[in-house]
């Protein structure tokens, strides 16, 4: 849309980002580094490119989704949301994992994750696009797919440090770190076919589960109103 901008957050990981599309100028994006939460290093950069932005109407807030920090991609989405309402335009969230570097290339990459408790996550990606939905594992299958992947000569990237997988070391040795950024959500968007666009903006806007919500059994349940 001509005479409008597109604010895109980032905050899936430490190194957050945020960006602004369009009019006053292409792409402008601040970096920033820190907590897990990013509850203190969000809202300068954020005042900042909504200043740039001045009177220029907003088209929409992208967000990042994940997988990735629960409490920071929460607090980027809380924050997409409210400039979202402020400025009357949608807010979408976009996965994080299609903005990192080695998501671009039309080989594809196979990203992974630690879920915690013994389980991880993975994704298959090409130009920007999903080839499969993130799913859940366990260490064998993290091998096995790691494996595969460097099998075919596919990038093995994650948010994370490879020592964190406890995989051999001749696997391990395949694993690089890398960090979405708010430009390359950006790009993931603008690459997107219009299905796909539509599908991300029917969605409310939340964080990737990887799993289902953990609910602790009440002690006594006979004090649970039904």
């Amino acid at each position: 849309m001509a005479g409008t901008s597109t604010l895109i957050l980032e905050t899936s990981t430490p190194q957050a980002s945020l960006a602004l599309a369009g009019p006053p100028a292409d792409v402008i994006e601040r970096a920033f580094a820190s907590d897990r939460s990013h509850q203190g290093g969000l809202f300068a950069p954020l005042a900042e490119l909504l200043e740039m932005a001045g009177s220029w109407p907003l088209a929409r807030v992208l967000v990042g989704s994940g997988p990735g920090s629960y409490s920071g991609t929460r607090v980027g989405i809380a924050a997409a949301q409210g400039v979202a309402l402020a400025r009357e335009c949608p807010a979408v969230a976009v996965p994080s994992i299609l903005a990192l570097a080695a998501a671009a290339g039309e080989t594809g990459c196979l990203v992974i994750g630690d879920a915690r408790r013994g389980s991880y996550w993975l994704a298959r990606i090409a130009a920007c696009r999903m080839l499969e939905e993130t799913h859940l594992t366990e260490a064998i299958g993290l091998a096995a797919a790691v494996a595969a992947a460097v099998a075919l000569g596919l990038a093995v990237v994650s948010f994370e440090e490879p020592a964190r997988f406890h995989l051999p070391d001749e696997l391990a040795a395949h694993v690089t770190q890398q960090f979405p950024s708010a430009t390359r959500l950006w790009h993931a968007w603008c690459l997107a076919d219009e299905p796909t666009r539509a599908a991300w903006a029917a969605a409310e806007p939340q964080p990737i589960y990887l799993k289902p919500p953990h609910i602790t059994p009440a002690k006594r349940p006979w004090l649970v109103l039904s």
